[in-house]
């Protein structure tokens, strides 16, 4: 087994090589402006570092998010390619869940990324492996009865401490944690969600209303 894993649904750019026993290279830059531009430098720097070529990659992992619409498509459109130009399957995982298997937390927790639009996307889980609600997308407030007394991590729990008092890092997400979650769950025979976006809500770019169609007489 030899997997590719990347996320690009939060600022952070990031890759990881998996070889079936544990992380063997691995790169991750934030730079919430520049997903498609680091993306690929970022896969051919983890190859050289690992020593291994593209055409020895077995599977391709990518994070689904939930995420912005600009940068998690730059993650998934590239793993849609290189899985059918290798020929080899592509595997989803929810972005929020790289983040809680990174987690150093026992106990129920909440992770939160930066939705913005004074937004959160987030959800509960009861240990760094189990996710018990379906990921969301809230304004902090609207959920502080449901999370102010758990422990959180991500940037979107960081950026409101009134609602997330005990909120610490990661930050941001590893392509390493999302290859070992990947890993582990092959392993184990789960079957890993298709690479489908989890947007969540429209788009923020959108045409106009009342747009004027021009046509040539």
């Amino acid at each position: 087994m030899l997997l590719l894993a990347l996320d690009t649904a939060t600022p952070a750019v990031t890759v990881a090589l998996h070889d079936g026993d544990d992380v063997i290279a691995s790169s991750s830059q934030v730079d919430a402006r520049r997903h498609g531009e680091l993306l690929l430098p970022a896969i051919d720097r983890v190859l050289a570092d690992a020593g291994r070529g593209l055409d020895a990659v077995t599977g391709i992992v990518v994070g689904i998010g939930p995420g912005p619409y600009t940068g998690l498509r730059v993650g998934l459109m590239t793993a849609d390619t290189f899985g059918l130009a290798l020929g080899v399957p592509v595997h989803g995982v929810c972005t929020l869940d790289g983040l809680a298997h990174a987690a150093a937390v026992e106990g129920p927790f909440v992770v939160a990324t930066d939705a913005r639009r004074k937004e959160v996307y987030w959800a509960r889980y009861a240990d760094p492996r189990t996710r018990v609600t379906e990921p969301a997308v809230d304004r902090p407030a609207d959920i502080a009865d449901q999370v102010r007394d758990l422990p959180a991590v991500g940037a979107g729990a960081l950026l409101y401490p009134e609602t997330f008092p005990r909120a610490h890092a990661p930050e941001h997400v590893s392509a390493a944690a999302l290859a070992r979650l990947a890993a582990e769950r092959l392993a184990a025979g789960a079957e890993l969600p298709e690479p489908r976006p989890l947007y969540l809500r429209r788009p923020d770019a959108q045409v106009p209303k009342n747009y004027k169609v021009v046509t040539p007489k």
